[in-house]
């Protein structure tokens, strides 16, 4: 597993969770592309997500080429060969990776092999490919991996519970977002009115639309934009809107250019008592708190 060094020192990071179990972190603010490469063999399960930005996987010396847009995520495993990684990273981008061997893998799900389709007997000899969205529960972990900033010592620990974490909500997909189950999203149409609708909560955070105006901006059915939500996102609208907030507001707290009062109005909590009931209910601890651990 020899891994080949041709971007700057700060853009990659690798952690050792346990033999054989790594997280790769890209992180590039620079103004250019930066490439990576890494040899991996065809005993491991690979799973990328691009938190920000976006990434390409280039196989065959280039010949092949998979992009990897922002808050989307790829699972690659082939038993037959190897896929070595090489990565290009556009400026401005972050992309996380998870690799672990098959049978390591198999171990956390052996009593869900049916659950998870390409670990049951038949299919274990198989290659397997899948591209999906990141939920917001993902991405908070994700940047949480990404933003780490606790004491060394307790990194190894951190890292290993986030990454079973992130495993845990990658695979928690409601009847794994079936769409042969769900007709209304085989319709590509809806699908593009969803993700417009989360769009606008996003671009409106700080004073949301109600449900009755979102679903008249989009022009669906009030009944089909909730339905067409959950089944993409895994989440109610408001839900993932909460989601949402509660990470930017910790962003913000974590870059400190912010008191408490002034992020808490960015992400639409006037009254700071509000705000902070808020943080407290996601993350079980104040802003304040939160903010004094980051300096500890």
């Amino acid at each position: 597993m020899i891994s080949e060094k041709n971007v700057a020192e700060s853009f990659y990071e690798e952690t050792l969770i346990s033999e054989g179990f790594f997280i790769l972190k890209f992180n590039n603010e620079t103004d250019d592309n930066q490439t990576f490469k890494r040899e991996i063999g065809s005993n491991f399960i690979q799973f990328h997500f691009c938190i920000k930005g976006s990434a390409s996987f280039l196989f065959n010396e280039g010949s092949y080429t998979l992009p990897l847009s922002e808050e989307n995520s790829l699972l690659l495993y082939n038993p037959q060969r190897d896929l070595p990684l090489h990565i290009d990273v556009p400026a401005h981008s972050w992309v996380l990776s998870v690799l672990l061997p098959i049978e390591k893998f198999h171990a956390l799900f052996s009593t869900e092999a049916n659950y998870i389709t390409f670990l049951s007997d038949e299919n274990k000899g198989r290659k397997y490919y899948k591209d999906a969205s990141i939920s917001p529960s993902m991405a908070i972990v994700l940047n949480q991996l990404m933003n780490y900033n606790l004491h060394p010592s307790v990194k190894p620990l951190y890292f290993k519970g986030k990454a079973y974490e992130l495993l845990s909500l990658y695979f928690n997909r409601p009847a794994d977002l079936d769409v042969e189950q769900c007709p209304f999203l085989a319709d590509e149409d809806n699908v593009t009115k969803i993700k417009r609708a989360k769009q606008i909560i996003i671009n409106k955070m700080a004073e949301p639309p109600t449900l009755q105006e979102l679903a008249d901006e989009i022009n669906l059915p009030i009944n089909k934009l909730k339905e067409g939500f959950k089944q993409i996102y895994g989440d109610s609208v408001f839900s993932f809107l909460f989601d949402y907030k509660m990470e930017v507001a910790r962003q913000l707290l974590a870059t400190g250019s912010h008191n408490v009062n002034e992020v808490g109005l960015k992400v639409g909590y006037s009254a700071a008592s509000h705000f902070i009931a808020a943080f407290k209910k996601k993350y079980g601890t104040t802003p304040k708190k939160y903010l004094m651990s980051l300096s500890a």
